[in-house]
């Protein structure tokens, strides 16, 4: 069994695995004493010996990468900034919408073929064995149908069920319709939709689904308890459900603070929930037994670039860590270009000396 198959299933591994958000290139550069930029791949392998707990992907281009600059204006008279290294997109989700009356008239199922639609997993779902070969493709061949026992091997959605909507309508008109009587047939079709996704995943060589849904904000709830019992919930017990008699385990994946909805998001078969430090993991960790949690490691902590107040950090986390045996080292917040690489290597260092199980 490899420490991230242990840590998903709470099973306790002595060295307590990583799940980082990463995109700060100087800090590579800094840690590997090789400019990220003049040799991209140079860099990252000598960064993934160094860290292999990171488990950053390979680079196969050594050709160098063009410095990013801080902020620029785009073709469009919007403005990017910086972004790992490069630099930021124009998320404009729902432009195509322009009224309600645009929403009620939309019909998922009709659509059916999203590949033309910015909505992040933007696929043709008409079809669900299509959309399985198109999954299983990225698979090793000689896996067949079952992933390596005591693996970590998983598969990734976006819209597990709230990002739906988000994305294809728009935050205003979401929030302006979602109320509506007539939403309840736009939800229904987006289920249908993540039911042949899920089906399409049971059948993959993988051993998790990592489902995200952005279904609160930094300080809470986005919408009702009420609403998402209706909408929301229930298709996550039934898509987890589906997964679940496959062999496989749902780990939940959301921005923000999942205080208030973390009991249902275990009552609906997750294994674990990887979010944001704003979240009380302690209070997670007490209630539910060996679950799988990440996230608390906070970046502003990181940016003060304080050692001592980075190291209480560190050990607050593997304090956490003893109170499961589910949870990985994880910088909830991401760690940004603009993070001092100094205090990232202070952190990615005392984590491999502290966090390791007695």
């Amino acid at each position: 069994m490899d420490d991230r198959y242990m840590a998903f299933m709470g099973l306790g591994p002595k060295r307590i695995p990583h799940w980082e958000h990463w995109s700060c290139p100087d800090a590579e550069s800094y840690i590997t004493g090789i400019d990220y930029y003049q040799h991209p791949k140079q860099c990252r392998d000598r960064m993934r010996e160094l860290y292999p707990c990171l488990e950053l992907s390979p680079m196969h281009d050594d050709a160098p990468i063009a410095r990013p600059v801080e902020a620029d204006e785009r073709e469009d008279g919007d403005h990017s900034v910086r972004w790992g290294d490069g630099k930021s997109w124009r998320w404009d989700w729902g432009a195509k919408m322009k009224s309600a009356e645009d929403v009620f008239a939309f019909s998922p199922i009709k659509q059916g073929d999203f590949t033309e639609i910015p909505v992040v997993e933007s696929r043709d779902y008409r079809d669900e064995e299509k959309l399985y070969r198109a999954y299983r493709s990225v698979y090793p061949a000689e896996w067949g149908d079952k992933a390596p026992a005591g693996s970590s091997a998983s598969v990734g959605f976006y819209n597990t069920m709230f990002m739906w909507p988000l994305l294809t309508f728009g935050w205003e008109l979401f929030l302006e319709t979602c109320l509506d009587e007539r939403f309840e047939r736009i939800m229904n079709e987006f289920a249908e939709i993540n039911r042949r996704v899920f089906r399409a995943f049971a059948r993959l060589p993988v051993n998790f689904v990592i489902c995200h849904d952005d279904i609160v904000t930094s300080r809470g709830p986005v919408c009702s308890p009420a609403w998402m019992h209706k909408h929301i919930f229930p298709r996550y017990e039934e898509f987890w459900g589906i997964l679940k008699a496959a062999g496989k385990e749902a780990i939940f994946m959301v921005d923000g603070c999942i205080d208030a909805y973390a009991d249902d998001i275990f009552a609906c078969g997750a294994r674990g929930i990887i979010s944001e430090p704003y979240t009380d993991w302690r209070a997670i960790a007490r209630k539910h037994e060996n679950c799988f949690i990440a996230g608390e490691g906070d970046n502003r902590i990181l940016t003060r670039n304080n050692p001592a107040e980075i190291r209480a950090m560190v050990e607050q986390m593997v304090e956490t860590a003893k109170m499961t045996g589910g949870y990985m080292m994880c910088i909830g917040n991401h760690i940004p270009w603009d993070i001092p690489p100094e205090a990232i290597k202070l952190y990615l260092d005392l984590s491999t000396q502290l966090a390791v199980r007695d």
